[in-house]
This record gives structure tokens, C-alpha cells and sequence, in this order.
């Protein structure tokens, strides 16, 4: 079947007279520059265990959330879901879970309930069925985003790896997952792990950061460079846990952004976007631990 010519040269004159919407912004230069929640993108979070890859996409989630309505479907099979509600609702108020008082907690529950629902962890899914459940939802629960974490939790299906190869069944699986996002106008988010031969790499001794892990190169994802071929936007979540003053920090490199036009580009190599935790790890501030100044959550300046 052809494309929608007309429908395209329609798009092609919005951005020649400046009316192309952009992506989704937070209000921070220091996110909005670099990044933007753009519904249909098929983007990738990438990063080494324990760099914080789900803390900080959960986060982010929030903060969208927060400021533009946005609703999210979550499959994370690595952390219970009751664990994820908490987090939200601590990334919300700015304060541990036992220390929010219970009618702004109950306050919270709701909220969180309206805006985000879980698939259940204790099934195995693989890419297909796993968006045969995503369709379903759909249906009555009209999201605008879905995170699945991490990719390789997913089972492979062991009936088409008959004809193909894994390498031809996981490029099978990011076109399908390309497919739904454009049909549904939703955002994918899918969380990746890094390879082993990047986990070994350190800063050479020249290095600020010698002896500490070095920032995977996007190639690096596991699976190989695919996944960055067919996805739209491609971060990588970055820690220094062993640095003594440092290890608050996460550090994310926007590495692709495949529509400039909509808003974000690419981070400079030697400067990501550094998010500082804040005490009792319930949200980030802007900058590095030393900069004084209020967090994300409390500068959106929100009726809560």
C-alpha cells in the first residue's frame, strides 16, 4: 500500500511555516535542549546494572506526568510494582514514604491510580504477547506511553527463531515495536542493558574519572547496534557509585535524537545532563551535589 502523499506535504508546510509540534517540554533548558516526551518514539534507556536506569526513567515518567497529564502503562520485571507506586509517590512529595501525612497520601494513591497502571510481573511474556496485553489495555485505559524494562527479561519465541536467526528476531521485534507506536500514537520507552566487553572498559588514567567506569558507547547495548538503528531516541544512564563524592549523581547522554525538527538534539560528549539525589533518594535536582538550589518537583511549582 503507498503512503498519504498529500498528507505528507501537508506536514513537510507545517515545518516550512514554523507549525510542526514539538515534543513535550518540562520547562528546564537543561532537559528540554537535549530531550522531549514525543508521542509515537520508540526510545531506548541504556545503561549498566545499578546505574539507575528505571529510578531515573520512573522519574522522568513522573515529571511528565506532573506537568502535562501524561498516563503510562508499566511492565518492569525486575521490581515488584508495589515498590514502583511507592517511588511515585514519594518522587511526588518530595519526602519518604512514612514520613507523608495520610490524607495526602490517599491523595497520592489516587492520583498515581489515574495516571499509571502496572502489568502484572508474575507472567512471562515475550514481545508479542506482551503487546497483545498493550493493545488490550488500550482499550480502557488510554495511555500515552508504555515502559517495558528490561528488554531482555522477555522471553524469545522459540517457534519463530525456527525460520530466523536472533539477530533477524530481535530486528523483527523493534520493527514491531515501531509499528505500534505509530498506529497508537504512543510513546515506547524500553529499557536495555549494556554488554560485558563495555562493563570492563575504564577511564584511562589521564581521566578525571581514571579507574571508574567509562560511559558505554551506544553500540554497546546488548544485542548489538540494531536497537540503535530502529529506535527514534537513545539515552544512556551513567554512574559513578564507587566515586567518593560523586556517586549521588546519574548522568544521562542523550546519544540520538532522530527529529531534531520536534525538539532535543544530541548531548556533547563531555557534558550529559547530570541529576543530583536529593536526600532520602526521592528525587533529583539539576547539577551536580554541590549547587544549591531547589529540586525538579518543588521548582514546577504544582497545586499539591
Amino acid at each position: 500500500m503507498l503512503i498519504n502523499f498529500k498528507q505528507c506535504i501537508n506536514k513537510i508546510k507545517d515545518i516550512r511555516e514554523g507549525k510542526f509540534i514539538e515534543g513535550l517540554k518540562l520547562g528546564f533548558p537543561e532537559i528540554d535542549e537535549y530531550f522531549r516526551f514525543k508521542k509515537t518514539n520508540l526510545n531506548i534507556i541504556m545503561g549498566f546494572p545499578n546505574s539507575g536506569k528505571t529510578h531515573f526513567a520512573i522519574y522522568l515518567m513522573t515529571l511528565y506526568t506532573l506537568k502535562h497529564k501524561t498516563k503510562w502503562l508499566i511492565y518492569s520485571s525486575e521490581n515488584e510494582s508495589f515498590s514502583l507506586i511507592q517511588k511515585i509517590i514519594e518522587f511526588i512529595c518530595v519526602k519518604p514514604i512514612n514520613k507523608i501525612e495520610e490524607d495526602d497520601f490517599k491523595k497520592k494513591v489516587d492520583f498515581v491510580y489515574d495516571h499509571f497502571q502496572f502489568i502484572d510481573i508474575h507472567t512471562l511474556y515475550n514481545y508479542q504477547s506482551l503487546l497483545d496485553v498493550a493493545y488490550d489495555v488500550k482499550a480502557f485505559f488510554n495511555y500515552n506511553g508504555f515502559f517495558i524494562d528490561p528488554y531482555n527479561s522477555l522471553q524469545i519465541e522459540k517457534d519463530k527463531l525456527k525460520g530466523v536467526s536472533t539477530h533477524e528476531y530481535h530486528y523483527e521485534a523493534m520493527s514491531e515495536f515501531r509499528v505500534f507506536c505509530q498506529t497508537n500514537e504512543i510513546t515506547l520507552w524500553l529499557c536495555m542493558h549494556a554488554n560485558t566487553e563495555a562493563m570492563r572498559r575504564l577511564h584511562p588514567p589521564s581521566h578525571d574519572f581514571a579507574g571508574h567506569p567509562a560511559f558505554p558507547s551506544p553500540a554497546a547495548v546488548e544485542g548489538g547496534s540494531k536497537h540503535l538503528n530502529r529506535c527514534d531516541d537513545f539515552l544512556i544512564c551513567h554512574r559513578y557509585t564507587g566515586h567518593s563524592t560523586l556517586w549521588p549523581n546519574t548522568y544521562i547522554q542523550v546519544a540520538k535524537v532522530k527529529s531534531i525538527e520536534t525538539g532535543g538534539r544530541p548531548t556533547p560528549l563531555d557534558k550529559p545532563i547530570c541529576l543530583s539525589s536529593i536526600p532520602n533518594n526521592v528525587g533529583f535536582k539539576l547539577g551536580s551535589t554541590e549547587i544549591r538550589q531547589p529540586n525538579i518537583v518543588e521548582q514546577l511549582n504544582l497545586p499539591f
